[in-house]
């Protein structure tokens, strides 16, 4: 199942009308465009969103699991990330939310809080037995460890080699329900709910695990009308919030969808949250460089304000993350976790990777290193002919990637209109015109 090359996003060439936002939204430089319509590098993209995110047209879509895809499955179970609690109005339960899930198809719902706290509380482990390297970063978000594969590949070491919690709830279920349940292993569906498409790339291109325990991923946009559908007051409603009550959910797990989130349940270490694809890579250049080693751990995503600001939510991004500000209060700092079940866990080696993130080798220019070598001088004598107005309307979204691109033999110079309309002036209006002042036709006297 797995694809080095997959990816989650997608451009809808009919509708792409080539207005240059995905272009320059793009933080790895994967888009260009073709012909008057954007194209993505499959080995530039990072699968962020950002394209997604900006697109005025709805030319950029996602990829990920139809909810008609889980009749492939005789038991299906439904992982929600904890943003789906924050798209619903202040009145709305998370209990309420996961009794809708069943209603709509559903055999199992499992709530993600816990799992979030235990990943806290075997973070705090790790990082008590290995005081080096630092600071480690987070693997939550899977479009940072996409980044640092391909941009940072030096820091692959400093990933924490803890899975994300939709992984390791994945695993626990992939481990008990079969017998449970007396239904065959490949006949279970665990479907992660997600307000984000690279969760699809980490499932079917999963970069520590030799396969991902989940079976796909279903957009919270899309799912978001039937659960809006099943939220009807139910003598199950009213049993829910008696059996399960809001206080028994984790307060330390429910806050992981926003930016701080994950590290705010450490209680010895030193942490630091950042969030949004700029801010994460200016903090990963410092780190990169040697800097920020007073850092215990370093929490990035590259949506704003954490996964509560991705791009397949429904609800406003500021709604929703004071809904479930709202839900970390009533939960409050009550552990839900046996720390003796964390450790037992943990030192199984059950919640850690497969194997390590490994770098992704670059583009190279030519194959050759000579060949490499002399294209690189090429680059960079090209670059200094260019107006480096970094305007776009060549194709590429800053001059040196047209020079780049000239070179690799997928642009030309003459693209930069700054430089085609320097030399047509050169060149003077017989160039323009067809025609000069001393082009022999006689002129009519006024």
């Amino acid at each position: 199942m797995s694809d080095k090359t997959y990816h989650a996003i997608h451009i809808t060439r009919d509708r792409c009308i080539g207005c240059v936002h995905c272009l320059s939204a793009c933080p790895t430089k994967a888009i260009r465009l073709r012909d008057g319509k954007a194209v993505i590098i499959d080995e530039l993209c990072i699968d962020c969103g950002e394209c997604l995110r900006v697109c005025p047209h709805e030319a950029v879509h996602s990829h990920t699991t139809s909810f008609a895809a889980l009749d492939a499955f005789d038991y299906k179970v439904a992982i929600p990330s904890t943003v789906l609690y924050g798209q619903f109005g202040g009145s709305t339960l998370p209990t309420e939310i996961l009794s809708a899930l069943r209603r709509i198809g559903f055999d199992e719902v499992y709530d993600l809080s816990s799992i979030c706290e235990l990943n806290c509380a075997a973070t705090e482990e790790y990082l008590a037995e290995h005081p080096r390297p630092r600071p480690f970063i987070t693997s939550t978000c899977p479009v940072v460890v996409r980044l640092i594969q391909r941009r940072y590949p030096s820091l692959c070491g400093q990933i924490l080699p803890i899975e994300p919690p939709r992984e390791i709830a994945a695993k626990i279920l992939r481990t008990i329900l079969p017998k449970a349940v007396n239904v065959p292993p490949e006949k279970i569906g665990i479907i992660h709910l997600t307000p984000c498409p690279a969760k699809m790339v980490s499932i079917n291109s999963p970069a520590t695990l030799a396969k991902s325990y989940l079976d796909g991923a279903i957009s919270i946009r899309d799912i978001y009308p039937q659960i809006v559908n099943a939220l009807r007051k139910s003598e199950e409603d009213a049993l829910m919030r008696h059996l399960f009550p809001e206080t028994q959910f984790s307060g330390i797990g429910m806050g992981w969808s926003l930016s701080g989130g994950e590290t705010r349940g450490l209680k010895n270490h030193r942490a630091v949250a950042v969030s949004g694809v700029v801010d994460t890579m200016r903090v990963l250049d410092q780190v990169e460089a040697g800097l920020l080693q007073d850092i215990d751990i370093l929490e990035c995503t590259v949506c704003p304000d954490g996964c509560v600001g991705g791009p397949l939510e429904v609800e406003n991004r500021f709604l929703a993350k004071s809904r479930i500000l709202q839900l970390v209060d009533a939960a409050g700092e009550r552990a839900v976790v046996d720390p003796k079940d964390v450790s037992r866990l943990y030192h199984r080696n059950f919640l850690s990777f497969d194997h390590p993130v490994e770098a992704v080798e670059p583009r190279p220019l030519d194959r050759d290193p000579a060949g490499a070598i002399r294209k690189a001088k090429r680059r960079e004598k090209l670059f200094a002919e260019l107006p480096r107005r970094d305007c776009g309307i060549c194709g590429a979204p800053d001059c040196r990637t047209l020079a780049d691109d000239v070179v690799r033999g997928q642009a030309r110079l003459e693209d930069c209109l700054f430089l085609a309309d320097k030399a047509g002036r050169r060149e003077g209006p017989k160039t323009r015109a067809g025609k000069g002042k001393n082009d022999g036709t006689k002129k009519e006297k006024r």
